[in-house]
Parts: C-alpha cells; sequence; structure tokens
C-alpha cells in the first residue's frame, strides 16, 4: 500500500521547511509554502545556489506565527507574522517572472541580514498575485508562488533509498526540497504515475525535476560538496539535466494528511 508518510512546507524560499501532519492544498502550492522571499536590493530573488547559507536558517509554527531561527542559536529568532501587514510594493524578479510584492517590515530583514552578511530584503506575496506556471504544463491555468517552476514536487521515501545505497555517506530528504514524500513503492516508481489521489486530491504530474547545485548544499551546515549530483549523473542523467522527484499540479483542492492512502489513477502511456 502507497502511503504519504511526510508533508512539507517552505514558508520562506531556500529557507528550512517545517513538517506538517495536514496541510490545505491550493492553486499555486500548499498553504503558505513559498509566500516569502529574500531578494537583493535590485528585487532579484535570493537562493541556496549563491548563498548556501540560506540553509541554516530554519522557520517554524507556534501559535499562529511563524518564527524565524538560526539553527545553530535556536534561541536567536524572530516572529513572522503569518498574515503580513505592509503597504509597501516592490516589483521582484524570479526567473524570468517579475511579480509585485509586499516589503515585509524593515525589522526582520535586518534580522535576516545579519544573520546571512548579504544585504536583502523580505518580500511577501499576496494572494492576489498570479504567477502562471509555464503553458506547455499547465492543466488549468495553474499558477505557482515563489517556488521555482512548480507548485507541488513529490519524492518517495525508496528513490532516496536507493540513492543512499550508492553514496559513502546518507543523505535526508531535506536535500531535495518535496512537499510530499510517500512510502510503499519501488524506487523510481512515482516516474511512472500520471495522475494519483491523495485522500480526496488528486494530482496530475507533469514532468521529472531537475536538479540543480542546491541539493548539495549540507542543510545543517550550508556547506557544499559533490553529492549527490555526482551519483546522480550517472543514472538520473538524460540529456545535461539531472532529475530526482516529479513535479505536480492539483486537479482540485482540499486537505491532505500524513498517512493517508496514495492511489495511483493512471500511469503514464
Amino acid at each position: 500500500m502507497i502511503k504519504l508518510t511526510d508533508i512539507f512546507v517552505y514558508p520562506i524560499k531556500s529557507f528550512g521547511g517545517i513538517r506538517m501532519n495536514e496541510s490545505l492544498v491550493c492553486k499555486p502550492g500548499l498553504e503558505h509554502d513559498r509566500r516569502w522571499m529574500l531578494v537583493d536590493l535590485d528585487g532579484n530573488f535570493l537562493s541556496q545556489r549563491t548563498h548556501p547559507k540560506m540553509a541554516t536558517l530554519a522557520v517554524e509554527l507556534n501559535n499562529g506565527e511563524f518564527q524565524v531561527k538560526d539553527k545553530h542559536n535556536p534561541t536567536d529568532k524572530i516572529t513572522l507574522p503569518i498574515i503580513p501587514h505592509s503597504n509597501f510594493i516592490k516589483k521582484v524578479r524570479i526567473w524570468d517572472a517579475h511579480v509585485n510584492a509586499f516589503l515585509i517590515d524593515p525589522t526582520i530583514s535586518k534580522w535576516i541580514q545579519q544573520k546571512l552578511q548579504i544585504p536583502c530584503e523580505l518580500v511577501h506575496m499576496p494572494e492576489s498575485v498570479i504567477r502562471p506556471i509555464e503553458e506547455k504544463y499547465a492543466v488549468s491555468d495553474e499558477s505557482v508562488s515563489f517556488a521555482d517552476s512548480m507548485p507541488y514536487l513529490l519524492i518517495s521515501q525508496a528513490s532516496l533509498d536507493d540513492l543512499n545505497s550508492r553514496l559513502k555517506k546518507q543523505l535526508t530528504m531535506d536535500r531535495f526540497r518535496p512537499n510530499l514524500v510517500v512510502t510503499g513503492t519501488e524506487p523510481f516508481e512515482e516516474d511512472q504515475w500520471d495522475l494519483i489521489q491523495v485522500g480526496g486530491v488528486r494530482f496530475k504530474i507533469v514532468k521529472p525535476c531537475a536538479r540543480c547545485v542546491m541539493t548539495t548544499v549540507d542543510q545543517d551546515t550550508g556547506e557544499i560538496g559533490k553529492e549527490p549530483l555526482r551519483t546522480l549523473s550517472k543514472f538520473r542523467k538524460n540529456g545535461n539535466k539531472i532529475y530526482f522527484g516529479q513535479n505536480m499540479v492539483p486537479i482540485n483542492f482540499g486537505m491532505i494528511r500524513q498517512n493517508e492512502v496514495v492511489e495511483i489513477i493512471q500511469k503514464k502511456n
């Protein structure tokens, strides 16, 4: 039996994620997922690709508020309201997309600047902003938050286990930043799926996820290595891209919960 064993949201792009018992499936991603993002002073997005120390900042959900903390000094933290209040709009760029975002309390940005030692600002994407996904992957005018390109990423635990069997040092799932982790499959069985259902919510699997240097960032220390890309390139490379995990869009919306059964509605031809 295939089950949903983990649900993750990443409120701030490239910061640590939160394991959830349940989450609301929305069109642009799970509720709160990647609704915040760091930008430079010109409005260009920042990520672990160029600033790997972002991995050392974690996000927690406590009493209806997010708290951002230093993983190496957990008592050093700052509160981030779930519904931020701001009248200051900034035009920001995420890859080729230019969207309006709200500038968050400069006190929070200053705290993050001090931690990362880079000039930056924290912005929030309001619900009114629509960032369409690439048309060729859309089923019904889907959109995405500040995630790289797609609203949902699924990986099976068996795929990670297979990868770890080829590595000298075991990696944890946070290297790959999935939203949904499933168990009860063969390694890379998710490559064959086309349409799945989790509880009462259906997802269309639209494309494999091409992996980048972010997977080589240790999520505890922020240090960069050569794995897992070196090993993945030996058996998961197609053309000039390395794939691990599957990107999805939701067909309908609702709550998903840990340990719900995952039903394979349709496989790829």
